[in-house]
């Protein structure tokens, strides 16, 4: 693979970490200020291909990690295992492992949640977040299950399809890669929108499964190539899947565990990045509204035209500008 080599002939070194009593997984490069990339489902550290020598050619310190269950980080088979409060723990293991004392966290998708959630739980430590995708939404009194299963509708949404375990499993099982062409493509800004009289995407109809519905390019994508696939399927070959979806399956568990931080707001300095094609920048936009309140620290709050989930992937340029804007702004 043309591009990884080049990155690891520039100094990208790929080394696991005792993370608090969990290995870790990282892929770093660069000196300076550290700035750590958690990914969400269904990816790797690898999804940070584009920002690690940006990063590092600005003067960071740039570290992706394999979040646990993912790649070739420890994949713990407990559901809750896979609380964010023990992912926190991951993060602030991994800082420390790599000798820093803070960090900024730059979180995508379901890194966006961890990031903000290390941000609450340990301010000594994350000195700033960037969040990606999923908006900031303080700890509530309402039940995530719940939640979602009012987004479903007369359907079922996708997370709670993920809830039950061996279910989401079994239908991956069939032809991983497909599934993961799909899934990614489906939640792109490239992928038409449902027509008027089909249901929204990401969600199961009565006796159905989520690849349904499932839409597939016609050629390559401008924003993930053969290549760049076939990294994704050999790591989820060695790592599986319920890594990733048990992170789903421990969402009522995280409810109860932050309980003591209901309603709290994130002080610390904050970047939020979203697509305006993006499912999760969508429903979150009641919360984007009230990121005065919830994050007033907030530097930007910026929404890529055209872009859908896979926001730093789709829109690296765009990406990259933002955030290095954003770390430009902090004290050292």
């Amino acid at each position: 693979m043309a591009w990884l080599d080049d990155l690891m002939g520039a100094g990208l070194v790929r080394h696991d970490v005792d993370a608090n009593g969990m290995r870790v997984h990282v892929a770093e490069v660069g000196t300076g200020p550290l700035v750590l990339f958690v990914h969400g489902f269904p990816e790797s550290w690898y999804s940070w291909r584009n920002q690690l020598p940006a990063m590092a050619a600005a003067g960071y310190r740039a570290a992706a990690i394999d979040v646990r269950g993912y790649g070739s980080s420890e994949a713990p088979e407990a559901v809750d295992a896979y609380r964010i409060i023990d992912l926190v723990g991951d993060c602030v293991g991994v800082i420390e492992a790599l000798g820093e004392e803070r960090a900024v966290i730059v979180g995508h998708d379901w890194g966006s949640p961890i990031a903000a959630a290390a941000a609450l739980l340990r301010p000594d430590v994350v000195r700033a977040v960037a969040l990606l995708s999923v908006a900031y939404t303080p700890p509530n009194e309402a039940r995530p299950t719940a939640v979602f299963r009012m987004m479903g509708g007369d359907n079922t949404f996708y997370i709670e399809y993920f809830q039950a375990p061996g279910v989401a499993e079994a239908e991956i099982a069939a032809d991983p890669a497909r599934w993961l062409e799909g899934f990614s493509y489906s939640a792109s800004g490239d992928a038409p929108p449902p027509g008027p009289d089909e249901p929204p995407g990401f969600v199961v109809t009565a006796g159905g499964r989520l690849d349904d519905r499932f839409q597939y390019p016609d050629g390559p994508l401008a924003w993930q190539d053969a290549d760049d696939r076939a990294f994704y399927v050999g790591e989820f070959s060695r790592a599986g899947f319920s890594g990733g979806l048990n992170r789903y399956r421990c969402v009522d568990r995280d409810w109860v565990d932050l309980r003591a931080w209901r309603g709290a707001a994130i002080r610390q300095p904050s970047l939020y990045i979203g697509g305006d094609k993006d499912g999760p920048t969508i429903w979150g936009a009641g919360s984007i509204a009230r990121y005065g309140e919830t994050l007033p620290g907030l530097h930007a709050s910026v929404i890529l035209p055209g872009i859908g989930h896979w926001i730093q992937q789709e829109a690296p340029e765009a990406t990259n500008a933002a955030l290095l804007d954003f770390l430009g702004t902090l004290t050292p």
